[in-house]
């Protein structure tokens, strides 16, 4: 009988030899047909066997999860998280490993990145192979570091708050997410029921006070009237505008990083990490080196982050120009920064702005694009600017490598780079790299 080419392998076990970690928080392995697997909830060595999740007769790849492990790898642990495991949250991919191979697979992946998309070994790139932890996050294994001060809340058809399966609408009902911060975990929002509403933000700044929930409704769904555990500000999602409205208390939250307070409005973007901002300012200053009197650019700028710093270090005779292209964000920026004369944000997409603004020359560069990086474009504009050193903050490895591709083409190579690990339990890490100009290649 002739197989169908897309019947369903949903279900089907094999039973593998787990291979290297890949970028996306599993593991390779291949069938004895050399089927290749990408496993979850397993670990490079581990004997397991592997049932799939996704895919066809076909399919390049199946994906799978570890159902049942035969053979341990001694970096494993029992995951301290009830919710963690095949088939329920999908939100952390490393709670049954040590904290420290964490890190470690973490920095193997980056390697693996470079080489691939880039061509660089650590040492070409500047980078001793290390993933470093926040202050505070070195913790033994069965600890887990509660760090996470925005948590998007899925609700279910019953009111019930948890967290998305991986790859997947379904919600995993949840009493209490262990990577949230306390100060998010002390609002309660699992306690009590969301009837006609789809999800909640929970935030909680560092810094200040301040807490904040952005309700989206279901559709025609009604506000309920939000009590909750700790004074909190309530902001609402718009069915038809999809902006974000005040409902009462502050439409911002108030954080502290670099020696000033920040405006961050309606859900807007902040580093998750407490420790985060801090860790990547001081990261960004100390390869960057600005001078008094340079033009320095602060590319995806966000609420200004970058830019205070750098308008802290040019001085009077300096320059800086910050580029975001969220409008609520350059608003939030300009107000974070109006001490700073010398500092300057426009609003729109960095490949548009940034050409029409006629700047020709930067001494230095920031730029902290989101996940799928900066692209070809932008990165051959920004090498056309001369800097003398520009810094790459980068949330995704793969689209870090891409980008450092395309400015060894413009004639930038790193000259440092720094991996950070400021999403413990998650497969995500945070890099800085610094470039150079060095000989065009021919």
């Amino acid at each position: 009988m002739q197989q169908d080419p897309n019947a369903s392998l949903v279900g089907t076990e094999y039973e593998v030899e787990v291979g290297p970690v890949a970028h996306g928080g599993h593991c390779v392995a291949r069938t004895e047909a050399g089927r290749v697997l990408f496993v979850r909830h397993t670990l490079p060595g581990e004997r397991v066997v592997a049932r799939v999740t996704e895919g066809e007769e076909t399919s390049r790849f199946l994906r799978a999860d570890a159902v049942q492990i035969l053979e341990p790898s001694k970096d494993r642990v029992e995951a301290p998280c009830p919710f963690s495991g095949p088939g329920k949250c999908g939100g952390c991919d490393w709670q049954h490993v040590k904290p420290g191979a964490q890190r470690r697979f973490k920095g193997e992946v980056v390697a693996e990145q470079l080489k691939r998309l880039a061509g660089l070994t650590p040492e070409e790139a500047g980078w001793d192979g290390t993933v470093v932890p926040a202050e505070g996050d070195k913790l033994p294994a069965g600890q887990v570091p509660a760090w996470r001060t925005r948590v998007q809340y899925a609700i279910d058809a019953e009111g019930h708050a948890g967290l998305r399966k991986h790859r997947s609408h379904e919600v995993q009902v949840i009493d209490r997410c262990l990577i949230a911060a306390p100060e998010v975990t002390e609002l309660g929002v699992e306690k009590r029921e969301w009837q006609q509403i789809a999800s909640v933000e929970a935030i909680a700044s560092t810094g200040s006070t301040d807490r904040q929930v952005v309700l989206t409704p279901k559709p025609g769904g009604r506000l309920p009237i939000v009590e909750l555990d700790k004074p909190v500000s309530v902001l609402r999602v718009g069915e038809k505008d999809q902006q974000i409205h005040r409902v009462h208390g502050r439409p911002f939250v108030r954080e502290r990083a670099a020696d000033r307070t920040w405006r961050v409005s309606e859900g807007g973007f902040w580093q998750v990490h407490p420790k985060a901002a801090d860790t990547l300012v001081q990261a960004v200053m100390q390869g960057l080196m600005p001078r008094k009197g340079d033009m320095a650019l602060d590319l995806y700028c966000g609420v200004g982050l970058f830019a205070g710093a750098l308008g802290e270090r040019v001085g009077e005779k300096g320059a800086v120009l910050g580029i975001e292209s969220s409008k609520r964000a350059v608003e939030d920026a300009r107000h974070n920064l109006r001490d700073l004369d010398r500092v300057r944000v426009e609003h729109g997409k960095v490949e548009s702005v940034l050409p029409r603004t006629g700047i020709d020359k930067a001494d230095v560069v920031v730029l902290d694009p989101p996940r799928a990086g900066a692209g070809k474009q932008t990165v051959r504009h920004l090498a056309g600017l001369g800097a003398r050193r520009i810094a790459y903050v980068a949330c995704d490895p793969a689209a870090l490598a891409r980008d450092l591709g395309y400015f060894a083409e413009a004639g930038y190579r790193p000259v440092t780079l720094r991996a950070f690990d400021l999403f413990p339990m998650t497969h995500h890490v945070e890099c800085v790299a610094i470039l150079k100009r060095v000989a065009a290649s021919s």
